[in-house]
């Protein structure tokens, strides 16, 4: 690389590093069957030697690898620690090799394929299902293909809406309106300001992920009846926590039928790794006929398929690992709340505890690592907004009340 060119990313790296921002990976080591409990090794990449005026903005170093407690996955549920989930797996495994061998349309597809489609369709109760390789890609290329295939579009974005819907409806070349955050007067007022007749789309999610705050679902579905307005609401911070069969806000809510297009994950409650959308059979085929980020991109291994599939058939059945969890979620709220840590409060699964300031989140979280072997990712900007940045908690069923008790103690020792 040219030098000049080298030493610009070099520039731009250290700036962010100097802001607070930049980001590093904890070099963290999952064992099968000890999760939450996992194996720290320090952090990656070390930029100490490139950058010695920001050393003090770094990590410190690891002494010796330290056993941790994760505070922060989104295996919500620890599905990815199933025995069922993994048995399955390992025997797609055997059967059908490691990968799918290429895209669907041109390697073909595979029962085991077929099979979550199908069981995702009904987890939601509509006519199909299409699998993508993450919720990232499922967004993306459903928003900007249905963007682009009904003409003369305006999506209408709620204000936080995942980067990936954004994402999707600036490649779709839609036009774009922007509501305020689940304001349902100022989405009234937008879809009041669009001509009847052109087509609109109301983009949302469920569960907001950095607040944990929920949707108003059927109001919104209200205003979509009223003025003529497509649905599609993201689900990944939900499906396999809410409901009874794990379907989410939408089936807790029992307005699923009113939305036409539910977007979900594979990698957070379902505990493995994928995305997909479900709706009625046209609007689905329809995606899978001109998205290219489907089109052109290698099928799911069949093992992934077949953990998903094991995963989500035994969520549908068994509420034992959500009632674990929202427990525990309750606990670790009242203790936070009692001691006095500033949390947004919300009614889902997650717990931010703010901070609000960059270096701040950092140090506090370098600390729970270092002192507590409790391990908290900051969560800054550009996640947040400036001045909002926060530790983020997700309890799971697997942590146990002295964990709880640990963790509680650390923060109130680094916080307060």
């Amino acid at each position: 690389m040219f030098d000049q060119y080298e030493q610009l990313l070099h520039d731009q790296l250290r700036d962010l590093t100097l802001r607070g921002d930049y980001r590093y990976f904890a070099r963290i080591e999952r064992t099968a069957g000890q999760f939450p409990t996992v194996t720290a090794h320090g952090f990656s990449p070390d930029f100490r030697e490139f950058y010695p005026e920001t050393s003090k903005h770094l990590p410190p170093i690891f002494e010796a690898p330290q056993k941790t407690i994760v505070w922060c996955s989104n295996d919500y549920l620890g599905m990815g620690q199933s025995d069922l989930v993994k048995s399955a797996m390992c025997s797609a495994i055997n059967t059908y090799g490691a990968g799918a061998g290429g895209t669907r349309n041109i390697a073909g597809t595979t029962t085991l394929h077929d099979k979550l489609e199908t069981e995702l369709a009904d987890l939601h109760g509509k006519q199909a299902a299409l699998l993508f390789t993450s919720g990232y890609i499922a967004n993306e290329a459903a928003l900007s293909t249905l963007g682009r295939v009904f003409t003369d579009c305006v999506i209408l974005s709620d204000a936080d809406n995942h980067a990936s819907m954004i994402a999707g409806i600036r490649h779709s070349g839609a036009e774009k309106r922007i509501w305020r955050h689940n304001d349902l007067d100022h989405l009234e007022q937008q879809l009041q300001s669009i001509d009847r007749s052109r087509r609109k789309i109301i983009a949302f999610e469920s569960v907001y992920s950095m607040d944990g705050d929920i949707a108003p679902v059927a109001e919104i579905c209200d205003l979509a009846k009223r003025y003529d307005a497509f649905t599609y609401l993201d689900e990944v911070h939900a499906v396999g926590m809410y409901g009874p069969r794990g379907g989410g806000i939408s089936e807790r809510e029992n307005v699923a039928n009113r939305i036409d297009v539910i977007q979900g994950t594979l990698g957070k409650a379902f505990g493995v790794v994928g995305g997909y959308i479900a709706g009625d059979a046209v609007c689905i085929d329809a995606i899978r006929s001109f998205a290219p980020e489907f089109i052109f991109t290698t099928a799911l291994p069949p093992a992934i398929a077949a953990g998903a599939l094991a995963s989500v058939r035994h969520l549908k059945k068994s509420s034992v690992e959500r009632l674990a969890q929202q427990r525990n979620v309750a606990k670790v709220k009242s203790l936070l709340r009692d001691g006095g840590v500033r949390q947004i409060d919300n009614d889902s699964h997650i717990i931010p505890v703010l901070v609000g300031d960059a270096r701040q989140c950092k140090s506090i979280s370098n600390q729970l690592l270092h002192e507590h072997g409790v391990y908290l990712q900051p969560i800054n900007y550009p996640t947040v907004p400036k001045g909002t940045e926060r530790l983020r908690i997700t309890p799971s069923p697997l942590h146990t009340d002295e964990q709880i008790a640990e963790l509680v103690e650390a923060i109130f020792q680094q916080m307060l």
